[in-house]
Formats: structure tokens, C-alpha cells, sequence
């Protein structure tokens, strides 16, 4: 099979042009600066043509588009659910009628957690599970849900998605979804710059001199001893390894791949999440394991076949 798909990010999106396991082809779209999603729909239509113009591969016509948005979404009616705080038009918009005006192909989209699990599933990490969660580590903190072959999306599209939003400290910090203590406000490259600055021993840290702070800045800091790095790497790790727990709590996987951009420093990562889950997670028939993601930023685009396909639907 072949398909169009949009993988829609905070501050860019990537078209691409699929065939089966394969990327054919992909553009990227900055959505930087927009007002909302309607300003980017001529920008995205313009990238799905061009690839379509130059499609590499078998001739067959593409079976239609796969939209990974970064936000909640209504997997019955293919409609976005709701926003936080970016592309807040984006549930008045009809994108398969949009899809169907502009490409003449039928569309079908989903949260983009679950479509970087479906691409995981399909193509990569996953391929040979069929009870998976996946979590993403990154700008925020995302995740999907995978039970006997099955997405798990839940009456309101919620279920599975919001592995982020797990609470790890009830005194903690304040989400931008409204909740406390989440991991997504306490361990995210977005909410790091706020937790180092917190930190008591801030001004004396390597990382006072950062222009901006990263994960993997933070990780480089701890490796070279500066101790407020080391503590908050620590407490990093403890948290992330907390929602994991969570998570095979809620959703009794045997697999959990681990995915975004803080995994660069996976080394450093995934040992520490294993054992915490070995030692802390209630699993009496074995080990869950917990796994690098392999395709990158290029999951959600790979998920398009499955999404099409409905082979992972309830």
C-alpha cells in the first residue's frame, strides 16, 4: 500500500510519501510563528502535491492521508479533539472534508503518540508485540497504549495517550493541562529551564552558563560531576521511571518502548528505566522490557499504513 501522511509537530510538520515499511520521499513544513492551523492547511496541500508530482516508486495512487496531530483526537470522526495552547482552531476544522477538496483522498488521523506506537508496531521496536506501551520523551511527554493488537483510544480519545500527564508528585508542579505534579511538568525538555532555575545550588551549576538548557546538556554536566546536574538528572530518571510503573499498571504490556529526542542519552536512560521497572512494577508472570525506539522521528509517518489499514482498530 501506498500513503500520504502528515506528521504535525509544535513547531513544524513532515509530509511524506509512503509505500509499505518504506519513506519515499518527505518535505517539512515550519508552522513557526502561525496563528492556528488554518495557515498551515495551503502549506501542508502544497508539500502533499510536490511529493506527489515527483512520487518515487510503484505508480499505484496512494490509498489516502494519515494525519499525526499533537493534540487530542476524535478517531470516529477524524476530527481534532482538543489543543494545549497551539493550533486552538484546529476542532472547528473539517480536514477530511479539507483532504477530500484538496487530494480527493479519504483521511483518517490520530493522536501522535499512538501513531508513532502504530509505526513502532508495524516497522520497528515493537514489530512481534501485540501488548505495548510507548512513551515519548521530549518537548513534552507522550503516550499510547497498544492491548492484544488493539490501539486503546477510549470513549472521549483519551485512553492510553496521556502518559505524560500520569501524576508523579502531588505537590508538585502546576501542568499546563491543569493537573499537579504530572511527568511531563516534572521531567520535560520543556519544563527543565524552570526545574534547573529552581534548583537552590543553580547559580554555582555548569548549567547557569547554558544559554538554554537541554537534556542532553544536563546529562553532559551530571557525566562531568557538577552535582545540581547530577541531582536533577537523578530525579529526572526517577520520575520517568515512575509513569512507566504507572503505565504497566493501567495497561499490562510486555513491551515498552521508549522514544523522543531526550533518548539520545540512551544510555544512560534505559538501563535505569529497566531496572526500575524490574524492581518496582507488580508483573508476577515476568519481566516487562523496556526498549529504544528505532525509527526516530520517523514513526508517526510509518504509522500510516496501519492507521489506513484499520489493522490496529477496536
Amino acid at each position: 500500500m501506498k500513503a500520504l501522511a502528515i506528521d504535525l509537530g509544535g513547531s513544524h510538520a513532515t509530509c511524506a510519501l509512503v509505500e509499505d515499511r518504506t519513506i519515499l520521499a518527505s518535505r517539512t513544513v515550519s508552522t513557526d510563528g502561525t496563528a492556528g492551523l488554518t495557515p498551515v492547511l495551503p502549506l501542508l496541500a502544497e508539500s502533499l502535491k510536490a511529493l506527489l508530482a515527483g512520487a518515487p516508486g510503484s505508480n499505484a495512487a496512494p490509498a489516502g492521508l494519515a494525519f499525526s496531530f499533537c493534540g487530542l483526537v476524535d478517531c470516529v470522526r477524524h476530527r481534532i479533539a482538543g489543543t494545549n495552547a497551539k493550533y486552538d482552531d484546529g476542532p472547528g476544522l473539517d480536514l477530511v472534508a479539507w483532504c477530500r477538496a484538496t487530494l480527493n483522498l479519504p483521511l483518517k488521523m490520530d493522536n501522535d503518540a499512538r501513531m508513532a506506537l502504530l509505526g513502532e508496531w508495524y516497522a520497528g521496536a515493537a514489530r512481534g508485540y501485540d501488548d505495548v506501551i510507548m512513551i515519548t520523551l521530549g518537548t513534552g511527554i507522550g503516550g499510547a497504549a497498544m492491548m492484544q493488537g488493539r490501539l486503546l483510544r477510549g470513549k472521549h480519545s483519551q485512553a492510553g495517550c496521556l502518559g505524560g500527564h500520569m501524576p508523579v508528585d502531588f505537590n508538585g508542579r502546576t501542568c499546563t493541562c491543569g493537573a499537579v505534579g504530572c511527568a511531563e511538568a516534572e521531567a520535560s525538555t520543556v519544563a527543565l529551564p524552570g526545574i534547573c532555575r529552581s534548583h537552590p545550588g543553580f547559580a554555582s551549576s555548569a548549567l547557569a552558563a547554558e544559554a538554554s538548557i537541554t537534556f542532553e546538556k544536563l546529562f553532559h554536566h551530571a557525566g562531568q560531576g557538577d552535582q545540581v546536574a547530577r541531582e536533577i538528572c537523578d530525579r529526572s530518571l526517577r520520575v520517568w521511571g515512575t509513569a512507566l510503573v504507572a503505565l504497566v499498571h493501567a495497561y499490562d504490556p510486555e513491551l515498552i518502548v521508549v522514544g523522543g529526542g531526550i533518548m539520545k542519552s540512551a544510555d544512560r536512560i534505559l538501563p535505569f528505566l529497566q531496572s526500575y521497572v524490574d524492581r518496582h512494577a507488580w508483573t508476577p508472570w515476568g519481566k516487562v522490557k523496556v526498549c529504544n525506539a528505532e525509527l526516530g522521528n520517523n514513526a508517526a509517518l510509518l504509522g500510516a499504513i496501519p492507521l489506513l489499514e484499520g489493522t490496529a482498530d477496536l
